[in-house]
């Protein structure tokens, strides 16, 4: 264990995969998605470079180019994707490098289409529709593992390739070379990758590739430094707010309040007196003014004052009105087992409700592209999780061919989701068209927070029965929360053939909306469902998902059980652990590493655990609350089974980063709404965690040979429970609403 301390199926074609379809008179043929079909590398090689497939350079000096289609925007996946093929390789990593790879379905992330659209296409055909829609998608904590078998192999061919031009020119069999460090070895014999890369490119790959063997001259599992931290430490790499381009104008844009229905008025001539302003562009929702710097562009848009006509008004009210009926009203099941029903039947039960408010991004770069309009074509300049889908909506709103639009991905700042979405692209676009000049628009920090795509809020009501011995016999959570993955499906990819099939059998449950909801611990009879809300507020994708609320209601649920059946909190869950050995081992690492007292009154120590995406984790908190009534987290102390590591350092990174943003979504990063405007307008309206109230960190890695999980999101929902948990053992109060105010409730 490694530990760190800080502060801060088969082929067959038949009748179902044919025809998908529900009810009489639907049906959709889609035997275009069965059909063989093959793409060709399109990775840019430049002078003095060999490409090996659409995944690997080498350069006759040695240095070796990894091509990488995941958006890196801090996570790491710059360093931990080539570090895959490095390994595999045997590259000495000082000569390693790494670029973002072009749009190609090569690319294509199946398993970030399930994690971010569950249920958009039948499993049997989501790997061909993701290739053939060229979902290049970065989310769902999926880059490791969608991407760690293809780099290995993309390695191994090379290593192999390379190891048969060296034995050619040393007339010996190639499978006795090896390779480390760059080099190519048979017995005192060496030759440098660069001087074989143009020979091996030639070489044909074995049928049956064998990976590298031994634990000597390795780099995975080794703390490489990260590719990424130079560029970034002396200001080199470029964001797209870098971008610079002859005769480029900036641009700021306001857009009309949610429920905007169109732009109504403006004060152009107020607007054209401000000095710089240079052109003026309407939309049906929006109004952006163009500058020859962006102050004066934002100034402009002050001048302006636009009016907008609207349907309706979003309150925060409102909002919580829409969550009170939903959760009253109509639910879909989406999980269950068991006989809940009989298992309730005259008994005596628990229940609680608990709630969670809108959640924004937070992201450090604000909401920004650049683009360029020339003979009928633009170019694109952004930082973007989905380039194909943000291709395919700027060629949609511009009337174009998907070739006619060029989609140069960047390094994002931040992101936890934000960058799925592509509004941003559409109006620079329709910008450049209109005024016939490369323009980079950037949302100021108010219009990212105001017109961000939420976290969706949340509301439970939880119900479960104890038996004698205190164990759970019966669990019922009824959540209301937006259909965010629905609405981000039909907003991403809404004009996909296949997937508004889909739409037109699907039911008004969304699986995303409950995701994590589902009981991690052995309970014989639960059920899960879903109760739609429609509250008027555009929600998204959020680092974890809905994982980040459905964590913190069932995790406080069971410490409430807990406290009914008068057992000791980790006793409690452990008891029920034994479907899940990784989690209980989590569980019992943090008990002991954190000091545990068992969640006594007064100690003012919460724990909670939690399973996402293949990887296992649990938290536990020490928190108490201050004179001036505000909530302060003194130490977490985290254990993490994430499987197979590639770079402990990164892993750790993303946990601790995870962790502290867990903190911002359990006591702020929220907001309300008041005439459809968010009553957020900068960070400092956001309660962010700070240095100077940032806990004492702890973290655990668990050494694992399971395959690689996701890391990224992994941290972020147990935090919120372990520290309502703590609070609870601290004051006796239970705090069942995020975020976590005490007497706000």
């Amino acid at each position: 264990m490694r530990r760190t301390r800080g502060m801060a199926g088969g082929n067959g074609i038949d009748r179902r995969t044919l025809l998908i379809g529900g009810g009489a008179g639907i049906g959709l043929l889609v035997a275009w998605a069965v059909w063989p079909r093959s793409y060709l590398s399109n990775l840019p090689v430049r002078d003095k470079e060999t490409a090996f497939g659409a995944w690997l350079k080498i350069a006759t000096d040695g240095r070796v180019t990894v091509a990488i289609p995941q958006c890196e925007y801090g996570q790491g996946v710059f360093t931990t994707l080539p570090q895959v093929l490095a390994d595999e390789l045997g590259a000495d990593w000082r000569m390693v490098g790494v670029e973002q790879a072009p749009l190609n379905p090569l690319y294509a992330n199946e398993l970030a289409s399930a994690e971010l659209f569950p249920g958009l296409v039948p499993e049997r055909l989501r790997r061909t529709h993701a290739v053939r829609k060229a979902l290049v998608l970065t989310g769902g904590s999926t880059s490791m593992r969608s991407f760690e078998g293809p780099l290995r192999q993309a390695g191994a061919a090379a290593r192999a390739m390379l190891c048969k031009a060296a034995a050619r020119r040393w007339g010996v069999d190639w499978q006795e070379c090896e390779t480390g460090n760059g080099f190519v070895v048979h017995g005192q014999q060496r030759l440098r990758f660069g001087e074989l890369a143009a020979e091996a490119a030639g070489e044909d790959v074995p049928v049956d590739l064998t990976f590298r063997e031994g634990e000597t001259g390795r780099l995975a599992g080794e703390p490489a430094p990260r590719l990424d931290a130079p560029g970034k430490v002396d200001g080199s790499a470029n964001f797209a707010g870098d971008i610079r381009l002859p005769n480029m104008v900036f641009a700021a844009i306001r857009q009309g309040p949610v429920g905007t229905v169109k732009l109504a008025s403006i004060d152009e001539a107020a607007a054209r007196a401000v000095p710089g302003t240079l052109h003026i562009v309407k939309n049906e929702r929006w109004v952006a003014v163009a500058a020859n710097n962006w102050w004066a562009a934002t100034q402009a848009l002050e001048a302006i004052n636009p009016r907008f006509e609207m349907a309706g008004k979003v309150h925060s009210e409102t909002i919580q009105a829409a969550l009170d009926e939903a959760l009253n009203g109509h639910g879909e099941r989406m999980a269950s087992a068991g006989n809940l029903s009989a298992t309730f039947k005259g008994a005596r039960v628990v229940t609680a409700e608990y709630r969670a408010g809108l959640a924004l991004h937070a992201a450090i770069e604000p909401v920004t592209a650049t683009a360029v309009w020339e003979d009928g074509r633009v170019r694109l300049w952004l930082p973007t999780q989905a380039p194909g889908l943000a291709r395919d909506a700027v060629a949609s709103v511009l009337g174009l061919a998907v070739a006619d639009v060029v989609i140069h991905p960047m390094l994002a700042g931040g992101s936890f989701g934000q960058n799925l979405e592509h509004l941003v692209a559409q109006q620079a676009a329709l910008i450049a068209r209109e005024i016939k000049k490369p323009v980079q628009l950037t949302w100021s920090r108010g219009e990212t927070c105001s017109h961000d795509r939420f976290r969706p809020p949340a509301a439970a009501r939880m119900t479960a029965r104890l038996g004698a011995n205190g164990a759970v016999m019966g669990w019922l959570a009824k959540i209301a929360a937006p259909a965010t993955g629905h609405e981000l499906a039909d907003r991403l990819i809404g004009g996909d053939a296949l997937a508004g099939t889909k739409r037109l059998v699907r039911g008004d449950g969304d699986r995303a909306a409950v995701a994590g909801a589902r009981p991690i611990y052995r309970i014989a009879n639960f059920a899960v469902d879903h109760h739609p809300a429609s509250i008027g507020v555009p929600t998204g994708y959020w680092r974890s998902g809905a994982h980040s609320y459905t964590a913190f209601f069932n995790e406080s649920f069971i410490d409430e059980l807990a406290h009914v059946a008068d057992i000791e909190a980790f006793s409690f869950r452990i008891a029920m652990l034994g479907g899940e050995p990784r989690l209980a081992r989590c569980l019992s690492t943090v008990a002991s590493l954190g000091g545990w007292q068992g969640g006594l009154p007064g100690s003012g120590q919460g724990i909670a655990c939690h399973a996402f995406c293949g990887s296992y984790i649990a938290v536990m908190a020490e928190a108490s609350v201050g004179g001036d009534q505000r909530v302060q987290v003194d130490r977490l102390v985290a254990a993490v089974d994430c499987g197979r590591i590639v770079n402990p350092s990164v892993v750790e990174q993303q946990i601790e980063g995870g962790l502290i943003f867990g903190i911002a979504a359990a006591l702020g990063v929220t907001t309300g709404f008041t005439g459809g405007i968010a009553d957020a307008r900068s960070f400092r309206d956001l309660d962010l965690p700070r240095l100077a109230n940032t806990p004492e960190i702890m973290v655990e890695l668990i050494a694992s040979e399971a395959d690689p999980g996701g890391v990224s999101e992994l941290a972020v929902p147990p935090v919120a429970p372990a520290i309502a948990n703590a609070l609870y053992a601290a004051t006796g109060m239970r705090l069942r609403q995020l975020p976590l105010i005490p007497g706000g409730e």
